[in-house]
């Protein structure tokens, strides 16, 4: 029978996560050695060498990455035995973690607000990041709830629209399209485009419209933000793709163009995803249940 201690699956997760003992260390306000010491006794009592170094850095063993795996899951459990107790104590409390695509952390923000005036004592934690790593902790199961366009294929998950997401064609305001009327879509293969990184769900939206209408588009630059492809756009260097909730600042104030182009907008919709089979607390239901019926009148009043 193993003989094992939270507080070391605690510190061998985090270990895990970075792959450095001294970062590890800092996460936890422990020193090196202790974090080190804490690991060996791990080993001693599963029988198997967890980490191995190869030059300065440090890897998983099989038996690292089974026990991380397993890691994963016990804290997982644990948040959610912290959940159910703290809903005993009545709603509106607990803590809460969200992860949303980058383009949705343009309107998050002003729902967001909304919400926690509503529930003050539910600690939020944010998470930005692009479709794959929001993907990645659905999958991982390291987050209660997403934000997401089109949601995933493959993956048990359970996904509900709950507010639409425009994407609209952008140039600079003197570009000569820009005072067109109505501009056919094979034009836009004559064009530059400025476009966000494959793993992008505005990338991936972009690639179908392309290719339904059998049009290649000429990527001259790949970006990870929209803000650089708003400054590229600006400053002429071609055309660009976004969601309306990215550039509605840059529209009101004439430093960017929608152009009226055939069969745009092209209409998506954001959803509020999270693991099927994951038992979603009392703050990440209440969260859910506020995207679902108040977001669109939120983001229509701003």
């Amino acid at each position: 029978m193993l003989h094992l201690t939270l507080r070391q699956l605690q510190v061998f997760e985090s270990a895990a996560a970075k792959l450095n003992f001294s970062q590890a260390a800092k996460q936890l306000y422990l020193s090196q050695p202790a974090v080190s010491m804490q690991i060996k006794q791990l080993e001693e009592s599963i029988g198997l060498p967890l980490f191995e170094q190869m030059g300065k850095k440090i890897y998983l063993t099989e038996a690292g990455r089974e026990l991380f795996h397993y890691c994963r899951n016990i804290t997982q459990q644990l948040a959610e035995m912290e959940s159910v107790f703290e809903e005993m104590k009545g709603l509106g409390h607990g803590k809460l973690t969200i992860s949303v695509v980058n383009t949705a952390n343009y309107f998050t923000p002003k729902l967001l607000a909304r919400f926690c005036r509503r529930y003050p004592d539910i600690n939020v934690i944010l998470q930005v990041a692009n479709r794959d790593a929001v993907l990645k902790q659905l999958a991982d199961n390291s987050t209660d709830v997403a934000i997401l366009g089109l949601p995933p294929d493959g993956l048990d998950i359970s996904a509900e629209p709950f507010l639409d997401n425009p994407l609209v064609v952008i140039a600079a305001p003197d570009n000569p399209l820009a005072k067109q009327k109505r501009i056919k879509f094979s034009k836009l293969a004559e064009e530059n485009f400025l476009s966000r990184e494959p793993g992008s769900g505005t990338r991936s939206a972009m690639e179908r419209v392309f290719a339904q209408h059998k049009v290649q588009p000429h990527i001259i630059m790949e970006v990870e933000t929209n803000e650089a492809i708003k400054q590229a756009v600006q400053a002429g260097m071609g055309l660009g793709i976004l969601s309306l909730h990215s550039i509605e600042l840059e529209l009101e104030t004439k430093r960017l163009a929608m152009l009226n182009v055939e069969d745009f907008p092209l209409m998506r919709s954001w959803y509020v995803a999270h693991r099927s089979n994951k038992r979603l607390s009392g703050a990440a239901l209440a969260f859910r249940d506020f995207l679902l019926t108040e977001a669109r009148k939120i983001i229509a009043a701003h």
